[in-house]
C-alpha cells in the first residue's frame, strides 16, 4: 500500500497547481409531501459532492447533463462518465464495449454496470465474462448516473475493479412525453412515457420501439421493443417502487472485417492481396448470415425505512435473460469449406438482492455513520458454443448447465474525526459456488472460493471549497465458471486486484468545477474465458497507473463547457516474451463539448451542442508493433421548443464524416482463396459515416 501511495504523491505534487483550478456545483434540491415520491431538481454535474464523495472520482451525472449530449447508441448515456469510452464491434442488439482506466473492459469484465441496483452484467455468459448489455436502456427515463471508479467501495463486489456504473430511472416523471426519431441508414423510432395517479401512488408507464440498419451493406434491420411498467408509493422517509421491464431485439450484424478485404485498403506486409471477389466496400461484411436474438424480461422490488438516525434498504429482483449470438471473426482459417462461424446461446434465470441497514453513532467522541449489508444472487445458466455455417449447427464445441451463487456480506464505517479530516474503512467478503455440468462431455464438476477485500479512505478539508482524498482498496473479479472447473490449468476463480488512489476536488473558482486524480491499480492475473474460442485465454499479471482530470464550467446560466481528460498506461509485470504491452488497452481520451441552454429574448426556447469524443491510439499487440489510428468524433445537436406542447429536434453524428473506426483488433484470419494459415492483419470495425437525425416531442 505505502510503496503505491509513495509513487502516487511524488506525481501528485506536480498537478497540485492544476488541482487548484475548478469549480462549483450548485447544489440539488428536494421537495416532499406526505404520500409523494420525492422529486429531486439537479442542474447538471453540479452536484455538489464534497463532504459526501470517498474519493475525487465519485459522482453523480443528472438528466440535465444527459439533455445537452446525444446519443447514437443506449449505452453511450454512460460516455457522459469521465475517462469512459462506448464503441460497437457488430450489430445494433449485442452489448457495447466499455473502455476506462486503461482496461479494454470487453463487454464489462471489469466494470460494475447496474440499473436501480439491478445488476446488467452476466457472470459465466456464452459470449464472454461479465456480458452487461445497455441496448435496453430508454435514455429519456434516466434520472441520474452513480458512478465510482476504482476498488475502493465496500458495496461494490464482482466486476468493479475499473469503477461501478448505477443507473436510475425516475419514481415521477417530470412530465409524460411522445418522441418520435427518423434520419438516415434507415433509422427509426418512437417513445412515449407518461404518469398516472394510482391510489396513493404513482405509475410510469412507457414503451419504445426502435428500428435502424445503419450504414452497412447488409442492413442490420434492428427489431428492438422495450416495455417498462414502474409503480411507486410512500415518501422519503418510506416508500417501495416495484419494477416490470420487458426487452427484445432482433438484428443482422457486420462484424469487424480485415483490413486487406477493404477495396482499396492496405494490404499487410508481404501477403499477396485478396481476389479481387473476396474485396468488399467499407461498409461491407465478409459473412452476412451473422446476427442474433436477445431479451431480458425482469421484475425488481425497492423499499425503504428512514427513521432518524436509522435507515433501512432492501432490493429484490428476479429476471429472465436470453441470447443467441452469430459471429464469424476468422472466416475460413479454422474450416476451408464451411466457414469459422460461432453460434452462442445463453439462457438464464437470475434471482438476487441486497439488504442494507445504517445508523448513526458516536465513535470515541465523533460522528460516525456505519453501514451493514448483504448482497446475494444466483444465476441458472444454460449455455452452449456451436460451429455453426448460415445459423445452423454443424457441431457441438461445449454445451452446459451452470448453477453460480455468490454471498457478499460487507461493512463501513464513516467518521468525522475533526472538521478537516474524515475517514471510511470498509471490509467486504465474498464466497462464490460454482457447479457446471458439461453435457457435451467435457469438464463437469463443483468449485466454492471467496475473498476479503479492505479499503479504505482518507478525506483531507474541506480547505477553501477544495476537498483532497487518499484511497486503497483491494477487489476482484470473477472468472467464467466453465474455466475455473476445467480439469488442466484451471482459470483462478476470483483474482484479486490491488489499487490506490490520489486525488483532489475544487470549487475555488467561481463557475469552474474540477477534479484531478492519479490512479494505480495491480490486477493477479487476466485470465479468462474466451467465449469465442471456447476455452481459457491465460495472462499474467498486470499493472495500470494513470491521470484524469474533468472540468465544468458554467460562466453565465445558459453556458456550460465541459473537459475530461484521461490518460493510463498498462502492461504486463511478469516479463512475458511477447512483450510487455496489453493490447487493447485504453491509453488516452477526450470528451469535452459547449451547451447553450436557457437563452432569453428571441432565442427563448432554443438549446445547441457541439461535442468531441475522441478515442486515443492504442497497442494491438504484446510488443507494441502495431497500433490502432486515433478516432475523434465530433457530434452536435440544436433544438427548439415550439411552445408548451412541442419541441423539435436535430442531431448530428461524425459531422466532419471522419473515416475512423469504431474498434480495431489484430489477429489472424483468412479469407477464401488465401494461404491456409491464415494471414495476420487490423480487423476493423468502421465508425458510422456522418449521419442526420431529427425528432418531434410532443409533451403529454
Amino acid at each position: 500500500m505505502f510503496s503505491i501511495f509513495s509513487h502516487m504523491i511524488r506525481y501528485a505534487l506536480g498537478f497540485a497547481g492544476v488541482a487548484a483550478l475548478t469549480c462549483p456545483f450548485s447544489g440539488a434540491t428536494a421537495e416532499t409531501s406526505a404520500n409523494q415520491t420525492e422529486t429531486v431538481v439537479v442542474t447538471g454535474r453540479a452536484v455538489d459532492m464534497t463532504g459526501i464523495a470517498a474519493s475525487a472520482n465519485q459522482g453523480v451525472v443528472s438528466a440535465a447533463d444527459l439533455a445537452q449530449r446525444p446519443f447514437l447508441r443506449p449505452g453511450e448515456v454512460v460516455e457522459e462518465i469521465p475517462g469512459v469510452i462506448i464503441t460497437q464491434h457488430s450489430g445494433s442488439g449485442k452489448a457495447n464495449q466499455y473502455f476506462l482506466r486503461g482496461f479494454n473492459l470487453d463487454h464489462g469484465t471489469d466494470l460494475s454496470v447496474n440499473l436501480d441496483d439491478v445488476p446488467v452484467n452476466m457472470p459465466s455468459h456464452a459470449h464472454g465474462q461479465g456480458y452487461a448489455d445497455l441496448n435496453y436502456l430508454i435514455p429519456e427515463l434516466v434520472e441520474q448516473v452513480d458512478y465510482k471508479k476504482g476498488p475502493y467501495y465496500a458495496d461494490v463486489g464482482d466486476f468493479g475493479s475499473a469503477g461501478e456504473i448505477n443507473l436510475q430511472y425516475y419514481r415521477t416523471l417530470p412530465q409524460g412525453f411522445i418522441k418520435a426519431e427518423g434520419g438516415q441508414y434507415g433509422y427509426g423510432r418512437i417513445v412515449g412515457a407518461d404518469n398516472a395517479r394510482i391510489g396513493d401512488g404513482n405509475l410510469i408507464y412507457a414503451g419504445a420501439f426502435e428500428h435502424n440498419d445503419g450504414p452497412w451493406a447488409k442492413g442490420d434491420d434492428e427489431r428492438k421493443l422495450d416495455g417498462i411498467l414502474r409503480y411507486t408509493t410512500g415518501d422519503t422517509r418510506e416508500g417501495l417502487t416495484v419494477t416490470a421491464m420487458a426487452y427484445h431485439n432482433v438484428w443482422n450484424s457486420t462484424d469487424q472485417v480485415p483490413d486487406r478485404a477493404i477495396a482499396g485498403g492496405i494490404d499487410p506486409v508481404g501477403a499477396p492481396a485478396p481476389p479481387a471477389a473476396d474485396l468488399i466496400p467499407r461498409w461491407g461484411e465478409i459473412d452476412p448470415s451473422d446476427g442474433g436474438t436477445t431479451g431480458r424480461y425482469s421484475l425488481d422490488a425497492d423499499w425503504h425505512l428512514n427513521a432518524g438516525d436509522n435507515r433501512l434498504h432492501v432490493t429484490a429482483y428476479g429476471l429472465y435473460y436470453n441470447l443467441a449470438l452469430f459471429s464469424n471473426f476468422t472466416y475460413f482459417l479454422n474450416d476451408p469449406v464451411h466457414g469459422d462461424q460461432i453460434g452462442q446461446k445463453d439462457n438464464r434465470f437470475v434471482l438476487g438482492g441486497k439488504i442494507e441497514d445504517g445508523w448513526t453513532q458516536s465513535l470515541f467522541g465523533h460522528d460516525s455513520d456505519t453501514t451493514v449489508g448483504l448482497q446475494i444472487r444466483n444465476d441458472d445458466i444454460h449455455n452452449g458454443l456451436y460451429h455453426t455455417e448460415d445459423r445452423a449447427i454443424l457441431d457441438v464445441t461445449t454445451l452446459n448447465d451452470i448453477t453460480e451463487t455468490t454471498i457478499s456480506p460487507y461493512i463501513q464505517t464513516e467518521t468525522h474525526w475533526t472538521p478537516w479530516l474524515r475517514t471510511i474503512l470498509g471490509l467486504r467478503s465474498d464466497a462464490y459456488f460454482f457447479n457446471v455440468d458439461n453435457l457435451a462431455g467435457g469438464n463437469s464438476g463443483n468449485v466454492s472460493s471467496a475473498v476479503l477485500s479492505p479499503k479504505i479512505n482518507v478525506i483531507l478539508g474541506p480547505w477553501d471549497k477544495t476537498e483532497f482524498y487518499l484511497d486503497f482498496g483491494q477487489g476482484f473479479h470473477s472468472n467464467d465458471a466453465r474455466g475455473v472447473v476445467a480439469a488442466s490449468d484451471p482459470a483462478t476463480p476470483l483474482p484479486r486486484s490491488t489499487g490506490a488512489e490520489i486525488g483532489v476536488r475544487t470549487t475555488l473558482l467561481p463557475g469552474l468545477r474540477s477534479e484531478v486524480s492519479l490512479w494505480m491499480l495491480n490486477l493477479q492475473s487476466e485470465l479468462v474465458w474466451a467465449g469465442d474460442e471456447g476455452g481459457n485465454e491465460p495472462s499474467g499479471p498486470t499493472q495500470r497507473y494513470g491521470v484524469e482530470l474533468a472540468n465544468w464550467y458554467t460562466p453565465t446560466s445558459w453556458l456550460t463547457i465541459d473537459a475530461d481528460y484521461a490518460w493510463s498506461r498498462a502492461y504486463f509485470t511478469d516479463a512475458e516474451v511477447g512483450g510487455d504491452h496489453v493490447p487493447e488497452a485504453l491509453a488516452m481520451t477526450f470528451d469535452g463539448g459547449i451547451a447553450v441552454h436557457d437563452l432569453d429574448g428571441w432565442a427563448t426556447g432554443f438549446t445547441a451542442g457541439l461535442r468531441l469524443r475522441y478515442f486515443g491510439p492504442r497497442s494491438l499487440t504484446q510488443d507494441d508493433s502495431v497500433r490502432s489510428q486515433a478516432t475523434p468524433l465530433f457530434y452536435g445537436d440544436l433544438g427548439y421548443r415550439l411552445d408548451e406542447a412541442w419541441a423539435v429536434g436535430l442531431e448530428v453524428f461524425n459531422i466532419f464524416d471522419a473515416r475512423t473506426s469504431d474498434i480495431d483488433y489484430y489477429y489472424t484470419s483468412r479469407l477464401r482463396g488465401e494461404l491456409l494459415g491464415g494471414i495476420d492483419d487490423i480487423h476493423t470495425h468502421p465508425s458510422e459515416p456522418r449521419e442526420f437525425r431529427v425528432s418531434l416531442t410532443r409533451m403529454i
